[in-house]
């Protein structure tokens, strides 16, 4: 399960796809719905939010919107009816080494994509996270 900080924009066909449905799941597990995946590391930041299942739906909206504007029809009945009003916190380390594993998977699965994205100075984060300064966040599971 991977829950990009980064702004659903950056994302290939593929990647948008795989959010949507771990979104989803993600929604599941914090509602309680499902045993699996209870102690995921990518659950953390939304377990602190003062609203998990609110923020998780909100996070799942800017999903569907970016495959709106893609033309990609994703079932928005599928998301709670809850709103996060607030931010997550999310630092610059963390945005950062999910860019740059995200660069890796697209120069094999999308290398023109990789391409144009490998000169991105600023990088968005997805619209319900909030950039601040710091090292890569603490429950990410680094890969070398």
């Amino acid at each position: 399960m991977r829950l990009w900080s980064l702004h659903p924009g950056y994302l290939d066909s593929k990647g948008l796809v795989a959010l949507w449905r771990e979104g989803l799941l993600a929604q599941n597990v914090l509602q309680g719905n499902t045993k699996s995946y209870k102690n995921h590391p990518q659950l953390i930041r939304f377990k602190h939010a003062k609203d998990p299942v609110g923020a998780i739906a909100s996070f799942l909206r800017g999903v569907a919107d970016e495959a709106d504007i893609r033309g990609y029809r994703f079932n928005r009945r599928k998301i709670v009816n809850q709103v996060y009003s607030g931010k997550i916190l999310v630092t610059s380390g963390q945005v950062d080494y999910e860019f740059n594993h995200l660069l890796g998977k697209l120069k094999d699965r999308a290398p023109s994509l990789y391409e144009q994205l490998k000169m991105i100075n600023r990088i968005e984060t997805h619209p319900l996270f909030k950039k601040i300064t710091g090292d890569v966040e603490p429950w990410e599971v680094i890969k070398h």
